[in-house]
């Protein structure tokens, strides 16, 4: 059973670089306090820690 990670954006993105702002694009965030469910893989893994000063994570099983 694969694990998953539930991520929240918790500051805004406003004023941050653009990689920044298409890394939580690409986690499918677009509103603060926005919560989503990713699959556990290292590519998820890579972007949350490159935003991770922005978000909340949490793993669920």
């Amino acid at each position: 059973m694969s694990k998953k990670l539930e991520i929240t954006l918790r500051r805004s993105f406003i004023g941050r670089p653009g990689k920044h702002k298409r890394v939580v694009a690409g986690l499918g965030l677009r509103r603060m306090h926005q919560t989503v469910v990713r699959e556990d893989t290292p590519q998820i893994r890579g972007m949350v820690e490159k935003i991770s000063h922005l978000l909340d994570v949490k793993e669920i099983s």
